[in-house]
């Protein structure tokens, strides 16, 4: 009888298939089971490792790799990962040597990914110079309902709270940023340049301090002996460098979220009373806006269809009932269910949705590139191997109809329940 090795190809293959119905059934058959090594020798001599059980989770959510060869078995890698859960390291700053000072646009109550990202830029800016160590203050208008403030990289939460700040107050808000000017004596400001605020109060704010900001901001260097910044200019065309000013408006992807560690985000006040409200301008409130006639590259809530979606009625119903903007994927407007505009992805619209809500769209590599600034995706989906699925914040794996209608149901209910208190 010969002595050379048998494989079966098929269990081969499904062993390293996690997502096949017999994956654990095969392992356990071929002894690997939960022992699995993350390395092995294969048939032909050369040395094969498994990348999906090799590293473990950081403090981020984002798979570390290590190399040093102390890792093993899937026992190991969890003890890893919630040891790096403990040991986030958190900063405390008693006495800082100076301040930067960050204005969110904070859409929707919340961080957005812009905000991160100048809280990100700041965090670096104030940890550049190890003699004199900086704090970031964040300096937010209203209630808000975020509660990762440390998180985030600040060092010191300025909220005010006044029933003024809730709307629409551009001369207050600056009445009050002048204030903690004169106060704080920041090294610099920091605002996204956005549409949502951050460009107007930044500009404003520039002028009534007397300093010439830097707008579309993309890239800040400290490390040269005088710091300097780079921007957008000639619609985008052009970067314009030049010394770093007190006041920078940033755009998004200026510099890289906090991640690695906590900071105390202590509550201060500003010593002096608030300046007197200004009242030359009146706020009405927000104008009710039909989600239909929202352009995709402008929607907040988007929810898009695709070839899994087999009751579109039902669709259309759901995106009215949530008050969210109608997408599709490219499928889904090559057979006529959707308009050429609705088309999300690198073929169509770019979006940046603070949530995308992706129903029986696979995930192809247009589409996802599309959806890639999107603050949250949620997907629906029959198949739980599909890259959307991969690429969602949050996964619901069943029929897409029966899964809106029961969504519905539920808004509707809510919504019923809100007028009978009322």
């Amino acid at each position: 009888m010969s002595d050379i090795i048998r494989r079966d190809p098929r269990k081969a293959w499904i062993a390293r298939n996690r997502l096949h119905p017999e994956h654990a059934s095969v392992l356990a058959e071929l002894g690997m089971g939960d022992a699995q090594p993350t390395q092995w020798m294969g048939p032909n001599g050369v040395m094969r490792k498994d990348p999906h059980r090799v590293g473990f989770i950081g403090p981020a959510g984002i798979k570390r790799i290590d190399r040093s060869g102390v890792q093993g078995a899937p026992g190991q890698v969890q003890a890893r990962s919630t040891a790096a859960q403990d040991t986030r390291t958190t900063v405390l700053i008693a006495e800082p040597a100076f301040h930067i000072v960050v204005v969110p646009d904070m859409a929707g109550g919340r961080l957005s990914a812009h905000d991160r990202d100048l809280l990100g830029l700041a965090r670096q800016m104030a940890d550049k110079d190890a003699s004199a160590q900086g704090a970031v203050v964040a300096i937010v208008f209203g209630e808000q309902k975020e509660d990762s403030w440390g998180e985030a990289g600040i060092d010191r939460l300025l909220q005010l709270r006044d029933v003024a700040l809730e709307g629409y107050s551009p001369e207050y808000r600056i009445a009050i940023l002048t204030a903690a000017e004169r106060e704080l004596k920041p090294r610099y400001w920091l605002l996204p340049d956005s549409s949502l605020g951050g460009g107007d109060l930044g500009r404003r704010l520039s002028v009534r301090i007397g300093e010439r900001a830097a707008t579309q901001v993309w890239q800040v260097d400290m490390e040269s002996e005088t710091p300097r910044c780079t921007g957008r200019g000639a619609a985008g065309r052009q970067d314009i460098t030049r010394d770093l000013p007190r006041v920078l408006l940033a755009l998004a992807e200026c510099g890289e979220p906090v991640s690695d560690t906590r900071h105390e985000a202590q509550a201060i006040q500003l010593q002096q009373p608030l300046p007197e409200q200004l009242v030359r301008i009146e706020d009405l409130g927000a104008v009710a806006v039909d989600p239909a006639s929202v352009a995709l590259s402008e929607a907040e809530f988007i929810l898009s269809g695709g070839n899994g979606v087999q009751d579109w009625d039902g669709f259309h119903q759901a995106a009215r009932v949530l008050g969210a903007t109608e997408g599709a994927s490219r499928v889904a407007v090559d057979d006529g269910f959707m308009a050429r505009d609705r088309q999300v992805g690198a073929t169509g619209t770019w979006v940046t949705a603070r949530v995308y809500m992706a129903v029986g769209i696979s995930g192809a590599i247009q589409h996802l590139q599309g959806i890639q600034s999107c603050d949250k995706v949620i997907a629906i989906n029959m198949d739980p191997g599909c890259d959307m699925i991969k690429r969602a914040d949050l996964a619901v794996i069943g029929d897409s109809g029966e899964i809106l209608s029961e969504l519905v149901k539920r808004v509707d209910g809510l919504k019923q329940e809100n007028r009978n208190v009322a």
